[in-house]
């Protein structure tokens, strides 16, 4: 059995999808109901990661653990050890965090740091671990859906610094492989998309899919700042928007991580738009 945390979001959907795909039995894990129905194979579990012994009896049996962090558990919750000290007492052989590639090339960033708490508690735990640490998520895009449904306009800030951005298909497809695998233990891969993009240019991606013209408005750093508050805790939304407007070189850089594990090239923007477009139309 695998157990999957953070199963609502983006990733946990499809990482879940993937697994029972390929005949695993999995759990999934969630604070609240999930949004639908799960595939067969599939059994959703409600617990709290904050609160390690609400994992206790549901990581019972299970061979590997996937961890993902979302919300409150970004900046509270219990420490990390105190989960995988858990996860090793009911027998779970493996785990795998979902990171960021932040915690690698800004260390000092105060907005990663409960990720580079689990980064350096998995790595502690005695466990086959394994961390994934993408880069900016193609699924951000989103945030755009209600102006592009009612006006046709994407607001975003930094319109033409470009990054990598991945989408989260990926991620669960890397993920599922190296729960699923040996020969990942000890591994910290960067997922990154096929090429760098810029705001405009994923703009303009959905103008092609929708067949009609979006207009893009730039927004400022603070106009931002507010829309992005409503929805993460706003240390976390100072550190994206550095990345956003002052990426370091190593953050716009292609890895090769994802073709690595997959055999495959990593998706590019336009491919997850077309994917996503019902919410855009």
């Amino acid at each position: 059995m695998i157990v999957v945390t953070g199963s609502t979001g983006n990733v946990g959907r499809a990482l879940v999808a993937a697994l029972t795909a390929q005949g695993e039995e999995v759990t999934a894990v969630s604070r609240g109901p999930l949004p639908a129905e799960l595939p067969e194979g599939a059994r959703h579990v409600r617990a709290d990661l904050g609160v390690a012994e609400s994992l206790r009896g549901v990581l019972k049996g299970a061979d590997a653990l996937f961890i993902l962090l979302a919300g409150e558990m970004l900046t509270g919750g219990e420490s990390a050890g105190a989960l995988l000290s858990v996860a090793r007492e009911e027998g779970v052989r493996r785990v795998v965090l979902l990171s960021s590639q932040v915690t690698a090339t800004r260390p000092e960033a105060v907005s990663h740091s409960r990720l580079r708490e689990f980064e350096h508690a998995v790595r502690d735990s005695g466990l086959e671990w394994t961390i994934l640490r993408p880069g900016g998520f193609a699924s951000n895009a989103f945030a755009w859906a209600d102006s592009v449904r009612t006006g046709r306009t994407v607001l975003a800030p930094f319109g033409d610094v470009a990054l990598p951005v991945v989408d989260p298909a990926d991620i669960a497809e890397v993920a599922a492989v190296v729960l699923r695998e040996d020969g990942h233990a000890g591994q910290a891969y960067e997922l990154t998309g096929p090429a760098a993009v810029t705001p405009r240019e994923q703009a303009a991606a959905l103008a092609d899919l929708l067949g009609e013209e979006v207009a893009f408005v730039e927004l400022t750093r603070e106009a931002a700042f507010a829309h992005m508050s409503q929805f993460m805790p706003g240390a976390v939304v100072d550190g994206t928007l550095d990345i956003l407007g002052l990426p370091l070189p190593v953050e716009q850089r292609v890895s090769p991580d994802v073709e690595k594990v997959l055999g495959r090239p990593a998706a590019p923007f336009a491919a997850w738009a077309e994917r996503s477009l019902p919410a855009f139309r």
